[in-house]
């Protein structure tokens, strides 16, 4: 999680000098703004508080394998928070010169070294200063594990768990696998679940230490993608008619979607006038769609047979 703020920050740097660059001050502001909430806030700062709370040490110290003990990992993460908030303070000092200002004062007596005296003498980031922060692996993978806790998230919401942390399971690709054993520590703290397991029905090379569990049957289905699911056991009490008719709307938004790729594909002379490329992107997505409703309908068929148990 470290190395992905780091990186995005680094991001964020180059999409500000490209805006300055291009006079483009409404791209700089939407970047900061992209960073500021989305990945500082939303992300990392939610992430960090059962570290930075010594009340709350759970799943995150416990999956943690990149920190040795607590104190440890608490500096480390106080050094990231300080390293990426005194940088976008930097950042936003053109466009919110007398608020940054503000807060640099309250943030500059936390740094680990000496700073100036205004965040008007502090020097302007660089992206090639800041390089050995881009990691763009993690960039590129981190977008999965978003989703899967967004969809881990709703089916929580779904079957009214706002309190209670339960099991999950997860059937994916091998690639998919890697990346959230990877990320696991943050699936479990945002997605507040207490354990994701991970089958991985196609094997795979260095798969040999994830869990192989297949989810029990009667399972409630998240989709995340055509080759992910989450799976969260149907649990008694829950709301089957809400759940039911959230799913036969989703079905009927992607029909239509659906319908209109084929009649695209169908259409004549569609071999001849649309590019190779184009027709592969048509059936990658055609292919999700149907993936899609698939799941949703075996989805439907294990509501109705627990309706029917009730």
């Amino acid at each position: 999680m470290d190395r992905w703020l780091c990186s995005k920050l680094y991001s964020t740097v180059v999409q500000c000098e490209r805006g300055f660059a291009a006079y483009k001050l409404h791209a700089v502001t939407a970047a900061l703004f992209s960073f500021w909430v989305h990945s500082l806030c939303d992300v990392y700062v939610e992430f960090m508080k059962p570290l930075l709370r010594p009340q709350e040490e759970g799943p995150l110290l416990q999956m943690s394998s990149e920190h040795r003990d607590v104190e440890e990992a608490r500096r480390m993460a106080c050094g990231v928070l300080y390293h990426c908030v005194s940088v976008c303070l930097t950042l936003l000092s053109p466009f919110m010169p007398f608020i940054s200002e503000e807060l640099w004062q309250r943030v500059r007596p936390l740094g680990p070294g000496a700073a100036g005296p205004s965040l008007c003498l502090e020097p302007f980031p660089h992206s090639a200063q800041l390089a050995h922060w881009h990691f763009p692996e993690e960039e590129r993978d981190f977008p999965l594990v978003q989703e899967v806790i967004r969809v881990a998230r709703s089916l929580r919401a779904q079957c009214g768990l706002t309190s209670e942390k339960p099991e999950m399971w997860v059937v994916c690709s091998p690639s998919q696998a890697h990346v959230l054993r990877h990320f696991a520590s943050a699936v479990w703290t945002l997605s507040r679940i207490s354990n994701l397991h991970i089958c991985c029905p196609e094997g795979g090379e260095g798969l040999v230490s994830l869990s192989s569990t297949p989810p029990p049957k009667g399972s409630l289905v998240g989709v995340v993608d055509h080759t992910c699911q989450l799976h969260l056991h149907v649990q008694s009490g829950m709301n089957v008619d809400r759940q039911m008719l959230q799913l036969s709307q989703r079905k009927d938004k992607l029909l239509p979607k659906l319908e209109e790729i084929l009649r695209r594909t169908r259409s004549p002379q569609y071999l001849q006038k649309v590019p190779e490329h184009v027709r592969q992107q048509m059936e990658s997505k055609m292919s999700a769609l149907q993936q899609e409703v698939r799941n949703i309908e075996e989805q439907l068929k294990v509501l109705q047979e627990a309706q029917t148990a009730e």
